[in-house]
């Protein structure tokens, strides 16, 4: 007689009750076995190699023990499969039709020792087929069952598990705010409504060393302790947890949690964010002259929007690159030979900045509009002047609708705004004549190259971005210096271990001794336009006096 060698295959889809000593896979282990000790005088043997899955479902084929089974199978090592039921093989029609292929070819046979099957039977196959289509509709409905009640729970504001967002811990159904992470979600709300770009609020993160908290999951994970990735950023923004709700796809619910953020200032983020949105279908917009009708020069004459095309042959092909420039209207028309030709993009931006940095301190604004605020509406315009200085920061064009003139001399740029727009800009009445106007002056320079003129911003103007190459120069300087002075290792020791030259090692470490207010400036983005990496360890060391640095290298106030 040919013995027929007989796999058990046991599943159970959740994991309770598995740590007894007789569990659900011990019972129908034991129940198939019997089996097959029955079915002795057929040659009936059971071998000795355990399949067992605990804790996994039965609608995918990705099951350890399962997919042992199948290469023993394929092997040839197995004749027949021994199953309790035919739920524990698959629930899914179509995966149990792929069991059945990859049995077929390897000529094995599968039993389940509760369900009389005869599959070389037509009708016999057809039992089967019912059987496991039952099996798989039961699947279904637990998982629309489980649907339901989920989003039934979601709705009612039930916290349904899962990792707490930073800011909260689960407190059962709900959530329960951890103060000192709240602190820090509000932080990164406020920061990005007044810098208006996500990039830049991740490089000021970087710059300010602030990580993501380490927490620790229900589970026992240990998360965060990481610095704060611009995704990471994007998903807080966008998580309507922190104002108070609950999300279950494409809706949100009342939470029964409390919120972070109150619902003005989460609001006017997600406005943003959805401002700022940009994507491959986004089209192309034709520029637009942001000054146009607004700008002149010092002798009164209007500077007009143009153009210069440059054409360039690259290996992919011809490149045309467009340069826009703001011109006097008599130079443009070829009616005199003395005029302004200033870069459309760098006045522009000059501009935007000098209104932002008005709106960035509220009390000097208020003062110099003379604008009347009640108590009770302060905070509201405190938060309406971060979001305006952030739409100036972006050069949008509604924003720089309180402009009423600019005029650029040869040494300064003056822009002039309406006190009036500034007040409706707010949101507030103006109880004085409309003709009252705020000058903001700012030094430049008009330098001539060729033919045109060129707008450089004076050395006094600063930087507002913290420069990550010169931020990463300071920390490595201070962070170099620090093992220097303990004595254990060189100069040249110590450049070999972190393969660098001796000579740009000692260029860096006196970085290290800069001025505290130098330090601090680069830091924060407020040193001089023009101080970069190079400039410091390269073309100009850095003097020994303090006060000479400060001199040098911060931006004149």
């Amino acid at each position: 007689m040919t013995p027929v060698r007989c796999a058990i295959y046991t599943r159970k889809s959740s994991d309770e009750g598995l740590e007894q000593d007789f569990n659900s896979l011990d019972a129908q282990r034991e129940a198939c076995a019997a089996y097959i000790r029955s079915q002795a005088s057929q040659g009936w043997l059971e071998i000795a190699t355990r399949y067992d899955d605990g804790g996994v479902s039965g609608g995918t084929l990705e099951r350890p023990a399962l997919r042992r089974l199948l290469a023993d199978v394929t092997a040839g090592h197995v004749d027949t499969i021994v199953v309790y039921k035919v739920d524990r093989l698959s629930r899914s029609l179509f995966d149990f039709a792929k069991l059945v292929e990859a049995f077929e070819k390897a000529n094995a046979s599968f039993v389940s020792i509760t369900q009389a099957l005869n599959t070389t039977s037509s009708m016999g196959r057809l039992t089967l087929n019912m059987l496991l289509s039952f099996a798989q509709f039961e699947r279904e409905v637990t998982a629309e069952r489980i649907r339901d009640k989920l989003a039934a729970s979601k709705a009612k504001g039930m916290w349904m598990g899962g990792v707490a967002p930073l800011g909260y811990k689960p407190d059962g159904r709900t959530l329960a705010v951890v103060e000192e992470h709240a602190a820090l979600v509000r932080h990164v709300f406020e920061r990005y409504l007044a810098l208006g770009s996500v990039r830049q609020l991740e490089a000021e993160l970087r710059g300010q060393g602030i990580f993501v908290p380490s927490r620790v999951t229900a589970t026992g994970r240990a998360i965060g302790n990481v610095a704060f990735a611009r995704s990471t950023l994007y998903l807080m923004l966008k998580r309507v947890t922190y104002a108070g709700y609950i999300a279950h796809r494409d809706k949100r619910y009342p939470g029964n949690h409390p919120a972070i953020v109150d619902h003005a200032t989460f609001e006017r983020a997600q406005t943003l964010l959805e401002t700022n949105k940009q994507g491959a279908t986004r089209k192309r917009e034709p520029r637009v002259a942001l000054l146009a009708g607004k700008i002149f020069d010092s002798t009164g004459e209007p500077l007009i929007p143009t153009h210069a095309t440059k054409t360039q042959s690259t290996s992919s092909g011809t490149k045309v690159t467009r340069y826009h420039y703001y011109v006097s209207r008599k130079l443009h028309q070829k009616r005199s030979d003395t005029g302004v030709r200033v870069p459309a993009r760098e006045i522009e931006q000059l501009v935007a900045e000098q209104i932002a940095r008005l709106f960035d301190d509220p009390v000097r604004l208020l003062g110099e509009a003379r604008l009347s605020v009640p108590l009770d509406r302060y905070s509201d315009v405190r938060h309406r002047c971060a979001e305006l200085a952030a739409r100036q920061r972006q050069r949008r064009q509604d924003a720089l609708a309180i402009v009423r003139k600019i005029c650029v001399a040869e040494d300064a740029v003056t822009i002039t705004c309406c006190a009036a727009m500034i007040a409706a800009a707010l949101e507030l009445t103006c109880d004085h004549l409309p003709r009252h106007t705020i000058k903001l002056d700012r030094s430049v320079r008009l330098t001539r190259s060729g033919g045109s003129i060129r707008l450089t911003e004076d050395a006094a103007c600063s930087a507002t971005v913290p420069d990550p190459s010169l931020v990463r120069l300071l920390r490595l300087a201070r962070r170099w210096w620090s093992e220097l002075r303990q004595g254990q290792l060189d100069i040249t020791r110590l450049a070999e271990r972190e393969n660098v030259s001796a000579t740009y090692l000692t260029r860096v470490v006196r970085l290290a001794f800069l001025s505290p207010l130098v330090a601090d400036a680069i830091l924060t983005g407020r040193q001089r336009v023009g101080v970069t990496g190079k400039k410091l360890t390269v073309d100009t060391p850095p003097v020994a006096s303090w006060r000479n640095q400060e001199r040098i290298l911060l931006a004149a106030h």
